[in-house]
């Protein structure tokens, strides 16, 4: 990921690429890419569901030697991490990093050591029921590329691959941001620069042992793990090292994609077939300053490979002093959406989030969740639900439970400081943002097409459930018996086209089943059952995180879930609220 000191990084953005043909592959038990949807293209599972992927990257620490270039120390640390995200945030989704260095250490050597502790620990989370994006990660290369007193670290490239080059001494000059290495730095801009060019044969090695890593992991992982895996980022945030006077389009075009279709070949011939690539684009699309690249010219990628893209505030993290409120990132998410859309996949965020250095950070996370949810900001949404598009599937920067404890400078990695969690003084697993951020309703599997969701999470401004707290998903006067419910209240409203069968959201632990309403057109409740047509059930995996499953046949429906803890809803309330959610679906929604 892109870090820096304290008023650190670079913004980033990544996105999709690859030529799409050749026939769609054979169903997986994994949630992949469909073109069924009211948006575009959705995840969507082997029983026809509306899939949304949540969740974390695991983790920073795979950059460090300390842990052996993979994102924790022991299986147990593993289990630790994945039974906490499930239970603390109803996390379904990781991205699980590992390194071209640890796998391939010398030119004709494979580490199969290293893959075998990278199965344990994922293990750890597919058990649980937690999916999987393997995802090959790089920073500014290769680590090998810099001087053992160097502010500045990569990760990447084994040692070997760098002394096949003659590169410069690595300097930034005069460097205020992390990613200025990417333009500034010349060992950095040769290396990379020599990657794309294959020099060395070092881009038929990458695609050698990624060929290797695939099959070996098939082989191995169970195949209930496996069809876990929902499939593979060959490189994280690519860039470019030199344009040679063309732009990042047309650099794309040149030497990003047809990268890609290598890695695409190389999954095919591994046993990932069944599997999509989830491939970025140039690094700089989508950050609010270069805007290069982001696959613009390119023809429709299909759905073998997912639209993946990462997103940072990159006017914050340098220039703009405001804070982020409601609505501050739709427009940034639906540029997410509408390319995702023009490439005929599904779009994925891999990426978010921004330094815990900052008192901004947690609005920030709040609004760019919110924008995820919807892409149109929560005043306006009651008016327009229509407008607000697909939700989107992400995992958020990042998850490290050695938060602070790193042995390597800089607690982690350039003084990075994204973990959304961190031990406490007893050894357990505690999240630093208010809880209310991560832990959030959204709708897991949708029996049909998802059509509007939104959700007020009341998450206040500081840390640890500190500042001030403010709602930004605000029912019009128009639904007065709604309004009064969800008033000063967490809630959530998904409507959907539905097809018979099961539609499950994620309940918050905020949201005791005793304490929550649930309005709809299937029934009206406060206090979820665990039986009927609205009900709860444990999450695969959690002893105390919970679903909310609401059974309901073909038509539009409509859900209201309201955390009414400390107060009661009376039947003449349910009632009056399922009346005017009627009225107001048929409006915006007819059938």
């Amino acid at each position: 990921m892109v870090v820096m000191r304290r008023t650190f990084i670079f913004c980033v953005a990544a996105l999709l690429a690859v030529s799409a043909g050749g026939a769609v592959p054979a169903a997986s038990a994994a949630p992949l890419p469909t073109t069924q949807g009211a948006y575009g293209a959705v995840f969507r599972d082997s029983g026809g569901r509306e899939i949304v992927l949540r969740g974390f990257n695991v983790a920073g620490s795979a950059k460090l030697a300390e842990n052996g270039l993979l994102p924790f120390k022991s299986r147990a640390d593993a289990a630790k991490s994945a039974q906490a995200m499930r239970d603390l945030t109803g996390a379904n989704a990781i991205r699980f990093l590992i390194s071209w260095e640890g796998v391939q250490p010398s030119r004709n050597t494979i580490d199969y050591g290293y893959l075998d502790r990278a199965i344990e620990q994922l293990r750890e989370f597919t058990d649980r029921g937690i999916h999987v994006l393997l995802d090959y990660h790089q920073d500014l290369y290769s680590a090998h590329l810099f001087d053992d007193d160097s502010w500045y670290d990569g990760d990447g490239a084994p040692k070997w691959v760098i002394d096949l080059g003659d590169y410069p001494d690595e300097s930034c000059g005069i460097c205020f941001l992390w990613g200025q290495n990417m333009q500034n730095n010349g060992a950095v801009r040769e290396a990379i620069y020599d990657f794309w060019r294959n020099e060395y044969g070092v881009q038929d090695a990458y695609l050698t042992q990624a060929g290797a890593a695939m099959r070996y992991l098939q082989q191995r992982l169970p195949s209930a793990a496996f069809d876990k895996i929902v499939g593979l980022d060959p490189f994280n945030e690519p860039f470019d090292g030199g344009l040679d006077g063309g732009s990042g389009v047309e650099w794309e075009a040149r030497w990003l994609m047809p990268f890609y279709q290598k890695i695409r070949a190389k999954m095919d011939e591994s046993g990932w077939a069944a599997k999509p690539a989830y491939v970025e684009p140039l690094v700089f699309w989508n950050t609010g300053f270069f805007e290069q690249g982001g696959l613009s010219t390119i023809s429709p990628l299909g759905t073998r490979y997912v639209f993946n893209t990462h997103y940072y505030d990159g006017a914050r993290i340098t220039l703009d002093p405001s804070a982020a409120g409601d609505g501050t990132y739709a427009a940034a998410m639906n540029r997410i959406r509408d390319r995702a859309k023009s490439l005929a996949t599904a779009p994925f965020v891999s990426e978010f989030g921004n330094s815990f250095h900052s008192d901004r950070t947690p609005w920030m996370i709040r609004s760019m969740y919110q924008g995820m949810d919807a892409g149109v900001r929560g005043a306006n949404w009651w008016g327009s639900p229509a407008s607000g598009g697909t939700v989107l599937s992400n995992t958020m920067w990042h998850w490290d439970i050695y938060n602070g404890q790193h042995e390597e400078p800089g607690d982690g990695w350039n003084d990075e400081d994204h973990s959304a969690v961190a031990l406490d003084s007893s050894g357990a697993v505690v999240t630093r943002l208010d809880r209310r951020v991560l832990d959030r309703l959204y709708p897991t599997a949708v029996s049909g097409s998802t059509l509007a969701f939104a959700y007020e999470d009341l998450a206040r401004s500081g840390y640890g459930g500190a500042g001030t707290q403010q709602a930004w998903l605000t029912v019009p006067t128009s639904l007065p018996t709604v309004r009064a419910l969800a008033s000063g209240r967490q809630y959530g409203v998904l409507v959907w086209r539905g097809t018979a069968g099961t539609t499950e959201l994620h309940l918050p632990g905020s949201f005791a089943p005793a304490s929550t309403a649930v309005v709809s057109d299937v029934g009206a409740v406060f206090g979820v059952p665990g039986s009927g047509a609205v009900s709860t059930a444990l999450e695969e995996g959690s002893a105390t995180a919970r679903r909310l499953l609401v059974d309901a046949g073909t038509g539009v429906h409509v859900a209201l879930v309201v955390n009414a803890a400390g107060g009661t809803v009376t039947a003449a309330q349910l009632a009056a609220a399922r009346s005017e959610l009627a009225a107001w679906r048929a409006q915006h929604f007819p059938s």
